[in-house]
């Protein structure tokens, strides 16, 4: 069938149809509210007021709302930074077995103060991933400068 033909035969159909019956007095009587029932105000209130007294004890009862989850990125930002200390601390007891040179003192105890301060900044800013790898390569110098007085 062409477009032509199509329209042909919608041209053909008649534009309104005429329900075999009335329809509005069914409408109608489906539109009217029911009946008027005794309303109890008084109901609705009493059930207000055992919403606010239920709503009342459960906030005494659960006691104040607990802190917010820390956000996931900060915790292993943390986390890291305790298994890196406690690797770290680790490794330096193993290499201190002999006594540190006098001129390393001084660079070794500088590092030991930065790595100090930059725990002390991870403490206040907590998920700063620039601070964990500042400490990880402060970690680093301090070993590597162990180890050369260690074997030098």
């Amino acid at each position: 069938m062409t477009e032509h033909e199509l329209r042909w035969q919608l041209r053909q159909l008649p534009r309104e149809l005429e329900p075999g019956r009335d329809l509005w007095p069914g409408l109608a009587a489906r539109l009217q509210p029911p009946a008027a029932k005794r309303r109890r105000p008084w109901l609705a209130g009493l059930a207000l007021a055992a919403c606010l007294c239920l709503a009342v004890g459960l906030a005494v009862v659960l006691g104040p709302a607990a802190a917010p989850t820390a956000d996931p990125a900060v915790e292993l930002v943390q986390r890291e930074a305790q298994a890196l200390t406690r690797e770290y601390e680790a490794a330096l007891l193993e290499m201190q077995a002999g006594s540190v040179p006098g001129d390393l003192a001084p660079a070794l105890a500088t590092l030991d103060a930065s790595a100090g301060e930059i725990r002390e900044a991870m403490a206040e800013q907590p998920g700063s991933a620039r601070l964990l790898d500042q400490l990880k390569r402060t970690y680093s110098r301090r070993l590597a400068l162990t180890q050369r007085a260690a074997l030098g």
